[in-house]
């Protein structure tokens, strides 16, 4: 199933050089960027890491802890031991209190966005995409808050747009649209955004590409990925050198953003 960012807790790369949509769409025009660019791994993104333990902060859903109150973002361990080691429900940073309803959470989104907080503004379009927070489902709005978005610098925000083509969200279904968006934000560094274009080339028939975008996502941490990589050794798509070097990437990753805050973090959602 391809996935959409959801309102809170996915990776989400950020880039203080804002990446616009290509004016592409006529005709058979290239969508704004090669294979070459496509499938470059990306650069290592030294301004995505945890302001509290400095480590690169996690790829996968439900790791990664918004602050609404004042847009700051840490990994969920530190997240998790401020409240186990100091007893505390308040933001690290300003000191607020956790909102206690969506309808609150989404109050103080609404006062990011007029900040021009991208990350806000990104968060609030999945608000209205799901109807939370009190807000009626509204997919154009949602795709409106999506672009603002991306224009500022949130690439996560192309891998919403990308979706809402590809499941016709608000918009007619457009493959062309869903492969540019999806690659604007997959080139951007969006992990999520190239395990759903793998997930796109492999309904497309392009099997090979599929797996090539799978590889980079596995070899970034992505646990998903390395799922379908898997899969595709056991049916023979996949080499066992190639299965062997995700397996090998994937864990790199995964080491380099472990901390034992991020372990207990996890431990303790696992034992719920």
């Amino acid at each position: 199933m391809v996935e959409a960012a959801t309102t809170v807790n996915e990776k989400l790369f950020i880039t203080s050089k804002p990446i616009a949509p290509s004016p592409p769409f006529a005709g058979e025009e290239a969508p704004g960027w090669t294979d070459e660019d496509l499938f470059k791994e990306p650069p290592p993104n030294e301004d995505w890491e945890c302001p509290i333990c400095f480590l690169q902060l996690p790829v996968n859903k439900g790791e990664i802890q918004y602050y609404s109150c004042c847009g700051n973002v840490v990994c969920r361990g530190c997240a998790f031991a401020d409240i186990t080691e100091n007893n505390r429900t308040i933001c690290t940073f300003c000191r607020a209190p956790a909102p206690t309803s969506e309808r609150e959470r989404v109050k103080r989104l609404k006062k990011r966005v007029d900040a021009d907080d991208f990350w806000a503004i990104n968060q609030l379009g999945c608000c209205y995409s799901e109807g939370k927070g009190g807000l009626r489902r509204d997919y154009g709005k949602a795709m409106e808050l999506w672009l603002r978005a991306g224009e500022l610098g949130c690439i996560p925000a192309y891998n919403n747009v990308g979706f809402a083509y590809s499941q016709g969200r608000g918009v007619e279904s457009d493959s062309k649209k869903t492969l540019h968006f999806y690659g604007l934000a997959a080139v951007g560094g969006n992990v999520l955004a190239r395990h759903n274009l793998g997930l796109f080339e492999k309904r497309e028939g392009n099997v090979d590409r599929a797996f090539r975008h799978w590889m980079i996502a596995a070899g970034a941490g992505y646990d998903k990925s390395l799922t379908k990589i898997r899969e595709g050794f056991l049916k023979g798509d996949v080499t066992k050198d190639n299965f062997e070097k995700a397996l090998r990437t994937h864990q790199a990753a995964k080491d380099e953003m472990k901390s034992g805050h991020r372990e207990a973090y996890l431990q303790a959602i696992t034992n719920k």
